[in-house]
């Protein structure tokens, strides 16, 4: 196991404190997204900090119950999959526009795409815990990964092209109508029950949330290995992507620079990996070098983008 301070001793009564959590946020985001509107951009900007907010206070309640050293490693590890996550969002917009899925259903998709999300990253968790209790040199095979991921991402723009081989293939060879049917997922059509795009991108969602979870999963154990920060930290940062994809949904494309943010954060728990048994990097010292990586490729891509977009309005002029 990788060397982040002692191990904590969570008992069972947090782990149902976590899940009562997640539960009644699920409902309460259930109950307040009723109805066949979609979420306009101040909702949608109101509904991400609320997310953060609550993200923010759960790690108030682990620095209480266990410690700073904790409180540090779940907001590092919520850093790295939130940032890790944008990406991601990405891949929803390219699916979601290919698929012709209004507004209004994304958000169900979503919905259905998250809880997906949580039984996945509770198996790679769990079977990522097992490896690394079994066999330590693990560690070292998933820094090389992670380095290895973080300089392909550097190179190359997205990860488009591989959503869209899996797109093709899926319709290739399920029973499909190309008509929205409402909420539904199947429909009946001449005899036969088809699936309807909102289950074709509900699939290429889930599919794609399980490559990324290959990537962001490991980069999370250079933080801590405890399974419980591991978990709940990916819990809050996947509440609250429905809500920052529709803030971002339009910004996605033009932070030309954000992928090698990315890359950089992939290379450092890469890196911390493999060093693990030479040096120890402090909680707090990894809390900021990913916070300034981060920062350090947004602010660039906010500003070129401006850039770019005045130069166009002047070219039109």
């Amino acid at each position: 196991m990788l060397n982040q301070g002692a191990s904590l001793d969570v008992p069972f009564w947090a782990w149902l404190v976590l899940g009562g959590v997640v539960l009644l946020s699920l409902l309460v985001d259930l109950v307040g997204h009723r109805g066949e509107h979609g979420l306009g951009r101040r909702q949608a900007i109101l509904w991400s900090c609320a997310w953060v907010a609550l993200a923010v206070a759960f790690g108030g309640w682990i620095a209480f119950e266990f410690g700073r050293a904790a409180a540090v490693n779940y907001a590092t590890a919520y850093l790295i999959e939130k940032s890790l996550s944008v990406d991601n969002l990405f891949l929803f917009l390219v699916i979601f526009a290919r698929l012709s899925i209004p507004q209004t259903e994304q958000h169900r998709v979503l919905l259905w795409g998250i809880l997906g999300a949580f039984a996945t990253r509770a198996a790679f968790i769990g079977g990522g815990t097992a490896l690394l209790e079994a066999w330590h040199g693990v560690v070292y095979v998933l820094g090389a990964f992670l380095i290895f991921t973080g300089v392909k991402t550097a190179r190359e723009p997205s990860e488009a092209a591989g959503e869209s081989k899996m797109l093709r293939f899926l319709q290739r060879h399920l029973p499909l109508t190309p008509r929205l049917h409402g909420h539904r997922f199947f429909v009946v059509e001449s005899g036969r029950r088809l699936a309807t795009p909102l289950l074709l991108a509900l699939i290429v969602i889930e599919l794609t949330d399980v490559l990324f979870a290959v990537d962001s999963i490991p980069a999370v154990f250079a933080i801590t290995g405890e399974p419980f920060i591991v978990y709940s930290s990916n819990v809050f940062a996947i509440l609250g992507m429905r809500a920052l994809y529709l803030v971002l949904q339009d910004l996605l494309t033009g932070l030309a620079y954000l992928r090698f943010g990315l890359a950089a954060i992939l290379i450092f728990a890469g890196t911390k990996m493999l060093g693990s048994q030479l040096f120890h990097v402090p909680h707090a010292v990894s809390l900021l070098v990913i916070f300034f990586i981060l920062v350090a490729s947004i602010v660039p891509s906010v500003v070129s983008k401006r850039r770019r977009a005045r130069a166009e309005r002047l070219r039109v002029a």
